[in-house]
């Protein structure tokens, strides 16, 4: 099986004795009410899925992370992975050494306190983000941080995000899964998106080359207009019971933030699924974009930067994918000689209009059963 990012994953779930001895310890330490994005953060510190990271940055790795793309020892890792407190709470933090994690007043982890730092929000986004803008959902949520960061080694304890979707596996559940069904090679699927038949068309392509598909859509803290992740999750469900051979896909939600990073977070994306045991990712057009932030293509010109061997895991390279009325089949550039004007594609906003009228996708965009979920929940929600 394919080896875990830096070599080794990661297990920062506390158990048993251990995981009661930290429980009994937290009302006596210093609590931190974390965000939303730091508790997904810490389950996948927590569970593995960020290795080879133990806890949240300290300041070396922070400052090569976000110049660089690197980890101080060179290791590649995209994107900071911070916890942002106050400048009253950083010293105090710092000083008592260990704290307990909350979010929303639940524990979740206690904390050995390393460093305590602060950091530059504009130049964070400049490097990371590519754009200083705050209409940036990614850029607007960093500014909104408190003004220190907190460095040092975490230990879960418990979790409380996700409740819809219990199914959620670590890393090490699902590469025991692959084992068990004798997947050799894997590739891993990443959404925030209602599945549609250009979706499909990349998932069927894929297991032509691969014995079987993770799909992991991130149902973790997304933009607020996003469509929530039970109907997503139903979505994918209604098409792989009706369209896909039993067995060859493993579908399983993935409790991460959605940063938007676009170049960056696709190579993030590729790299904590080599965590889960995956040994090929799909990376489509604008793969984790926003607006018009990143070149059409740049999410996949990234991994140019980098040597095949420090990224480990092979990359599927898609255009973008249509259906095309005089093919009269999914296509894409590569395969496909007509004009625009012969291929159907529909906009997210376009989508969202026509649920709201309760209209569904045409089928040649999306297929009737999810259709029908998805003119549903928009006449349930009245959006």
């Amino acid at each position: 099986m394919i080896a875990p990012h830096g070599g080794v994953l990661i297990d920062r779930t506390a158990t048993g004795e251990q995981r009661e001895e930290l429980r009994a310890e937290a009302p006596f330490l210093q609590h931190l009410e974390i965000s939303v994005r730091e508790a997904c953060d810490l389950e996948l510190i927590g569970n593995g899925a960020f290795s080879p990271l133990t806890g949240f940055l300290g300041q070396a790795d922070y400052e090569r992370v976000a110049a660089e793309a690197r980890l101080a020892d060179g290791t590649v890792w995209p994107l900071p992975v911070t916890l942002a407190v106050s400048e009253e709470e950083g010293p105090r933090a710092l000083a008592a050494g260990r704290v307990a994690l909350a979010f929303e007043g639940t524990l979740l982890a206690v904390m050995e306190v390393a460093e305590a730092y602060p950091y530059d929000r504009e130049r964070e986004a400049s490097l990371v983000f590519g754009t200083t803008e705050e209409a940036h959902p990614g850029v607007a949520a960093l500014y909104a941080q408190p003004p220190v960061f907190l460095g040092g080694d975490v230990m879960l304890v418990g979790s409380v995000l996700h409740a819809e979707e219990p199914t959620a596996l670590t890393p090490a559940q699902t590469r025991a899964e692959f084992e068990r069904r004798g997947w050799k090679t894997v590739t891993g699927f990443q959404t925030r998106n209602p599945i549609h038949r250009a979706h499909e068309y990349l998932l069927k392509s894929a297991l032509e080359v691969s014995d079987g598909l993770l799909v992991h859509p991130l149902v973790g803290h997304t933009k607020i207009d996003d469509i929530p992740a039970s109907v997503r999750m139903k979505c994918y469900r209604v098409l792989l019971d009706n369209y896909f051979p039993a067995g060859r896909v493993l579908l399983s939600p993935w409790p991460a933030a959605m940063r938007y990073a676009g170049p960056r977070e696709a190579l993030f994306h590729a790299l904590v699924r080599k965590n889960y045991g995956c040994t090929h990712f799909i990376v489509g057009r604008d793969h984790a974009g926003v607006g018009d932030y990143y070149g059409t293509f740049a999410a996949q010109e990234i991994f140019g930067e980098f040597s095949a061997e420090e990224i480990g895991i092979t990359l599927l390279m898609f255009e973008h994918a249509f259906w095309c009325n005089v093919c009269d089949e999914m296509a894409t550039a590569k395969t496909c000689p007509h004009g625009p004007e012969a291929h159907l594609s529909l906009s997210g906003t376009k989508v969202r209009a026509l649920l709201a009228s309760g209209v569904r996708p045409p089928e040649r965009y999306t297929r009737r059963e999810i259709g029908d979920v998805l003119v549903d929940w928009a006449l349930e929600s009245s959006i």
